[in-house]
């Protein structure tokens, strides 16, 4: 639009001079035109926005090509440019004001240019001209908003959805914190507080004894502690760090709690976020047996079949009833009822815990169990989980 007007206004002097080689308002005409060309620049340096000294510099620049034009109508053409200047800085009503006046002007040097008598082509067709001007521009104006509004909302939305995901992603981490620590560092503390009081009962009387539970709490609180540093790094569990694979792992926790393990199905490779869980589920679950049951026994089972594996802990203890412990937010833990202990809220984590595991992998999680007669805990996990 700017290389349009200055040739534009390039072309009405040249006209005028070639038809007029040198008149009395010759230099005028000159004067005016650099003027024109000159003021014309200013306008990018003043920006596109209503400011007063923006409409200042349009009144001004409007004002000198009307002189221009009552001096040597051939200059009318050029204020096809002016339009969509007025258009972009004045609002709607007074853009369409200036419109109007410079069409009026148009009009006045086409008839002042016209030898032939009156032409209606003459008429009609400067404002014709203004009034596709105008559309073009108000349609594109109108455009330009809405996509505005499209990329405001779009930008809106965006954050929403980052925020969002935020609060999820905290969420998540939370309920993924809360897991770990319950099936890590407070079931290790819960077993070096049983170890300890237990060894503050024998100390006078039986100090071998006591002396080995000391150790065993001093074992459990190392493991709880290679636990802890590789849970800040999100590392694998420390049983599956230490090698072996899965079955290496829980074959470990097993003999830890005395419990027989066993492996059944042909073995084949399983996504790192499995193995930890499967892990997970099993500690969880042997120490709810040690700490509820009153268990002889508790056997570990690990099965490969053609689409999931499955993960059974059985033991021989007191029972519970399953559909009690659910109502109740599964309070009782595996392996039996208990008491309202001090640790209530932190043991009764353990089978929620276990069925977020399950799910978050696609998987399922069952307890059979009837008082007296011992549990089942059983997860099964569909082997094509994404690792």
């Amino acid at each position: 639009m700017h290389v349009a007007f200055f040739l534009l206004l390039g072309a009405s002097l040249t006209r005028f001079l070639l038809r007029h080689p040198w008149e009395g308002r010759s230099p005028w005409i000159i004067a005016l035109s650099g003027a024109l060309a000159a003021l014309y620049l200013l306008g990018p340096v003043l920006g596109t926005r209503a400011t007063p000294r923006r409409i200042a510099w349009l009144v001004t620049v409007v004002a000198v090509w009307m002189v221009l034009v009552l001096l040597a109508p051939s200059f009318g053409w050029c204020a096809v440019p002016l339009f969509y200047t007025g258009l972009r800085t004045l609002p709607t009503r007074a853009a369409l004001f200036l419109v109007t006046l410079l069409t009026a002007f148009v009009v006045f040097a086409q008839v002042q240019l016209s030898k032939n008598g009156f032409d209606p082509d003459l008429v009609v067709a400067p404002p014709a001209v203004a009034a596709i001007a105008t559309a073009v521009f108000v349609h594109a104006k109108r455009q330009a908003d809405r996509q505005r509004a499209l990329i405001d909302d779009l930008i809106r939305t965006r954050r929403e959805l980052a925020a969002t995901e935020r609060r999820e992603g905290t969420l998540a981490e939370r309920q993924r914190l809360s897991m770990e620590i319950h099936d890590t560092l407070a079931q290790g503390l819960s077993s070096q507080q049983m170890l300890l009081q237990a060894a503050e009962r024998t100390w006078d009387s039986d100090p071998s004894t006591a002396r080995r539970h000391v150790r065993t709490a001093e074992s459990i609180a190392e493991r709880n502690l290679a636990e802890a540093r590789r849970f800040v790094h999100d590392l694998a569990p420390a049983d599956l760090a230490e090698g072996g694979g899965l079955q290496e792992a829980l074959r470990t926790v097993a003999g830890r709690e005395s419990a027989a393990f066993r492996v059944d199905g042909v073995p084949v490779p399983l996504p790192e976020r499995v193995q930890s869980a499967l892990l997970r589920i099993a500690q969880g679950a042997l120490a709810n047996v040690r700490e509820h049951a009153s268990a002889t026994s508790a056997a570990v089972t690990l099965t490969y079949l053609d689409d999931q594996v499955v993960l059974d802990i059985a033991d021989d203890g007191r029972g519970f009833e399953p559909s009690a412990g659910r109502d109740r937010g599964s309070a009782r833990g595996h392996g039996g009822a208990r008491g309202e202990g001090s640790h209530g809220s932190v043991r009764g984590h353990g089978l929620p815990a276990m069925r977020v595991r399950a799910r978050q992998l696609g998987g399922t999680l069952t307890v059979e169990s009837t008082p007296g007669e011992g549990t089942v805990l059983s997860v099964s996990i569909p082997l094509e989980v994404r690792p």
